[in-house]
């Protein structure tokens, strides 16, 4: 029946195409994006060797708080500290904490605008963002520091898995997970958490973990097997694939307590999917992690309190045991409270990527009594229009939504939208000022292998993108201002597209109304689907849209973070284009190539080759119009003074989010800084479900 659908569309376009093909010229040509203007404010990083952050080795003596010995050790509720440690545990080098050795005590508040779904991160759900999941969740390997790393020297550093050895053919990857490390509730960690999260979660059809992790994510073919209690190996298809090491890291390879899930999971009970899904909701505390904290309170649309973890496996230098903060608040509030608690000091930090509240911010952060300081980054916050490129099936459109597709699939279509959008008005209406910039879509201007030669940039041109859209077949037959689809075509309706726009942030929304007002002024149709960001991400994954309005993820901000999201390598790779059930993407041409390009870049290791790899992506991308970029610009984080050990220069978001860019179980504040904002002091996560930490 689709076919049949299909093949009557795509004559109804071909008809209209070759009776309209005569104006195929447009009065703008193509040409590189003009260059940003300058932005003073920008942070400057401070570039440090990649091995001078971290080892594994053993300390002559540890130690922790000293309530935690009075309390807990002393009293027989714990055993003593190197009890608890790892023979060789994590060690952060002094040298590379900006302000050395820390100090116990202390809290750190956070406004989140998202609501927890639960504690089951591996089986899709969310825990309110803001970094909550990257505060309890540990992953294979570590990559939010590497902003300070030169890009020659870049590669993922260790973490649940301390070292690796790649085999003489490159075929196969023996990973050394950390050994004597444990949950936080005392339970070992070993090769069994990590198989169950790769048997049960990653490979397993029916089960989504959060940040979208699929096989394909680690390469096609990719199998992954444990060896010993402590050792796994991973086979690949290719060679040498360094790329997927920084697959591992978060947020696509951070196992749960296989010990709490898995008694779970239907393969070993009688518990539906969904039933496992939801077996851990927020009510639940006390979850076992591997993180530095522990959730311990819960209040519906209040807070959420997290406690240190009494097992963490990271120490200094001097052998004290992380994290230095006692406790971690997240206020339930909005996204825009966050910035504003923020900056007057009632929170203490805030990823400042909202550009609506720029102005205001830095206005209050210039007074030199103002409690938090802003460090603005490059620009690496970028907004793209990303059309629906499935025209097999995938979310099962209607005949409107399947024309739609169609349409989406023509480039003609693709540079008459492109064309059709005023990005300077897209920028100022969201600030004025030097923050917004020009940005056709493709690499995010602030990452090391954007090339600006290489990016193809169709200007402003209403006219030509009319030009455009008649070459696509597009007329306006009954005369209401909106172009219609040709007779035979979804009836020849006017041609109405639902775009999908995450309802949580008042900037998604301003680019969605903005993207509305100016697709009219060219004769489209846009209603918006606005949802929160659970159902708009649901809504996504199962392929229910025609366009989104999306934020750029790593794979356009380092390149090098999930690569394999750039194109559609696998059937769940792409954040537009995945195949139905059938498992068969229907790559249009151009696709083909850029699938070629991801696949040679990730299993290469000449950094040369790479560089050259992907200036032919971008120019590629942006040329055919892969992703229509809205606007770019610069965060900054907000952070209240008191606190210590802030790398310079950490960008809001590059590899991860700002909350693991600046290394928080390193962050302390001064003894004469503290203050008393804990809500459960001297107190420890109590048993797993319980409620509460234990006194």
């Amino acid at each position: 029946m689709l076919a049949g659908r299909r093949i009557g569309i795509l004559a109804g376009l071909a008809l209209s195409v070759s009776a309209s093909a005569l104006g195929s010229a447009y009065a703008s040509e193509p040409t590189t994006p003009p260059a940003p203007a300058a932005f003073p404010a920008e942070g400057k990083i401070k570039y440090v060797a990649r091995d001078s952050i971290l080892e594994f080795k053993a300390l002559p003596e540890n130690h922790e708080p000293e309530w935690v010995t009075e309390k807990y050790v002393k009293t027989g509720k714990l055993p003593p500290v190197k009890d608890r440690l790892p023979k060789e545990p994590l060690v952060f080098k002094t040298g590379n904490m900006p302000d050395g050795i820390g100090v116990y005590g202390d809290t750190m508040r956070h406004v989140i605008g998202g609501r927890p779904e639960g504690w089951n991160y591996g089986a899709g759900q969310t825990q309110g963002w803001g970094g909550i999941d990257i505060g309890l969740s540990e992953c294979l390997t570590r990559t939010a520091p590497l902003f300070q790393v030169e890009a020659k020297d870049t590669e993922p550093l260790p973490n649940l898995a301390r070292s690796w050895d790649w085999s003489k053919d490159g075929h196969t990857l023996t990973m050394h997970l950390v050994e004597g490390a444990k949950w936080s509730d005392g339970v070992a960690f070993n090769a069994d958490d990590v198989m169950f999260y790769w048997d049960d979660e990653v490979v397993d059809p029916n089960v989504s973990p959060l940040n979208g992790a699929t096989a394909e994510t680690f390469g096609v073919g990719t199998t992954l097997k444990k060896v010993d209690d402590y050792t796994v190996e991973w086979t690949f298809k290719d060679a040498f694939p360094k790329q997927y090491l920084y697959a591992m890291a978060y947020g696509t390879f951070c196992p749960g307590p296989a010990h709490i899930l898995k008694p779970q999971h239907p393969k070993y009970s009688k518990n539906t999917y969904e039933q496992f899904k939801n077996a851990f909701p927020p009510e639940y505390m006390n979850i076992p992690v591997m993180g530095a904290w522990v959730p311990v309170e819960y209040r519906p649309d209040d807070i959420i309190v997290l406690r240190r973890n009494p097992y963490y496996w990271k120490v200094d230098e001097k052998g004290n045991q992380l994290p230095y903060l006692n406790e971690l608040h997240y206020k339930l509030s909005t996204w825009a409270d966050r910035d504003v608690q923020a900056v007057a000091g009632a929170a203490d930090f805030s990823n400042l990527e909202q550009p609506e509240n720029f102005v205001a911010s830095l206005k209050r952060a210039a007074d030199k009594d103002a409690p938090a300081r802003l460090a603005f980054g490059p620009r690496l916050i970028g907004y793209n229009l990303r059309m629906n490129f499935s025209a097999n099936g995938w979310g099962n459109p209607d005949e409107r939504g399947q024309a739609i597709r169609e349409l989406n699939r023509n480039e003609d279509f693709r540079k008459g939208i492109t064309m059709a959008l005023d990005r300077k008005a897209l920028g100022d209406s969201l600030v004025k000022g030097p923050f917004t910039a020009i940005y056709p879509g493709g690499f995010s201007s602030g990452t090391s292998f954007y090339d600006r030669n290489s990016t193809v940039y169709y200007p402003f041109d209403i006219e030509g993108a009319k030009a455009e859209l008649a070459k696509a077949g597009l007329k306006d037959t009954d005369g209401d201002g909106f172009v219609n689809f040709p007779a035979g075509t979804a009836g020849g309706k006017n041609v109405e597209i639902v775009m999908l726009v995450n309802n949580d942030y008042g900037t998604d929304k301003s680019l969605a109304e903005g993207v509305v007002g100016q697709m009219e002024k060219l004769g489209i149709r846009v209603v918006l689907n606005g949802l929160n960001g659970t159902q708009r991400d649901a809504s996504q994954y199962s392929g229910r849209f025609d366009w989104l309005i999306r934020r750029n993820e790593q794979e356009l901000t380092s390149v090098v973070q999930n690569t394999v999201q750039l194109a559609p390598v696998g059937p769940k790779t792409s954040w537009d284009h995945r195949a139905p059930e059938s498992g068969v993407v229907d790559l249009m041409p151009f696709e083909k190539e850029l699938v070629d390009i991801v696949n040679k870049f990730v299993s290469s290791s000449d950094n040369d080759e790479r560089a050259s790899l992907m200036k032919t992506f971008q120019k590629i991308s942006t040329e055919h119009v892969y992703n229509i970029g809205l606007t770019e610009y610069p965060g900054a984080l907000i952070i209240n003074k008191r606190f210590s050990n802030i790398p310079q220069g950490t960008p809001i978001f590059m590899f991860n989010w700002a909350e693991d860019s600046i290394v928080r179980e390193r962050v302390f504040v001064a003894a004469d800084k503290q203050q008393k904002y804990e809500l459960f002091p001297d107190q420890l996560p109590g048993k797993p479900g319980d409620k509460g930490p234990t006194n």
